[in-house]
C-alpha cells in the first residue's frame, strides 16, 4: 500500500481529496481514532494504491526544461517535450502518484487524462498541439496525444511522479 507522508497545513480531509479516497476509508485503513489530531510527517496509508517502491516505472518532470522523462529501474526510457503551468498557474513541485487514468476525457484534455495525487492536477493529452513546449496550461502537465497515450499504455497506476524545476 501507499504511504502518504503528511505535510504542513494538510488535513485528512485534503489528503483524502487529493488521492480521491473516501475521508473515512483513509480513517478506518489507519485506525485514527480523532481525525484532527495528525501530524506533519505521519505516514498515512492510502487504501486502494500500490506502494511506487514496487513498480520499475518513475516519471521524472523538469518544468524548466519542459520535459517529461519516463524511468525504468533509474535508467531514462524516453523522454518527451510538455507543457507546463504558466504564471499565476505554476504546475506544482513535489513528489505525487498516478492514482487514475480516463481514456477520451473531452475538452482541453486530449485523448487521456492520467491524474495526480494533488487535487485538479494531471497528466494529459491536448486538443492545441502547437501549446507543447510552452508554459501555457493551468498548472498540468500536457503532452501530444500520441505520447500521452503512449505513456499511459506503459506505466500502471500507482506510478512515482517527481516534479522538479530541472534535473
Amino acid at each position: 500500500m501507499y504511504q502518504h507522508i503528511v505535510k504542513p497545513n494538510e488535513t485528512l480531509w485534503s489528503i483524502s481529496e487529493d488521492y480521491r479516497v473516501p475521508f473515512s476509508s483513509i480513517v478506518q485503513a489507519n485506525q485514527i481514532g480523532n481525525p484532527n489530531m495528525i501530524y506533519v510527517g505521519q505516514a498515512i496509508t492510502i487504501p486502494g494504491l500500490p506502494n511506487p517502491d514496487q513498480i520499475p516505472y518513475s516519471i521524472h518532470v523538469s518544468t524548466s526544461n519542459r520535459t517529461l522523462t519516463l524511468m525504468k529501474n533509474s535508467t531514462p526510457v524516453k523522454t518527451y517535450p510538455i507543457a507546463v503551468g504558466r504564471v499565476l498557474h505554476q504546475t506544482p513541485v513535489g513528489d505525487f502518484v498516478v492514482i487514475n487514468k480516463a481514456p477520451n476525457p473531452g475538452g482541453p484534455f486530449g485523448t487521456m487524462w492520467m491524474s495526480l495525487s494533488k487535487k485538479h492536477y494531471g497528466i494529459h493529452g491536448t486538443n492545441t498541439p502547437s501549446s507543447i513546449g510552452k508554459a501555457v496550461s493551468r498548472g498540468c502537465i500536457r503532452m501530444y496525444n500520441s505520447d500521452v497515450e503512449e505513456l499511459a499504455n506503459t506505466i500502471p497506476i500507482g506510478t512515482r511522479v517527481l516534479i522538479r524545476p530541472s534535473f
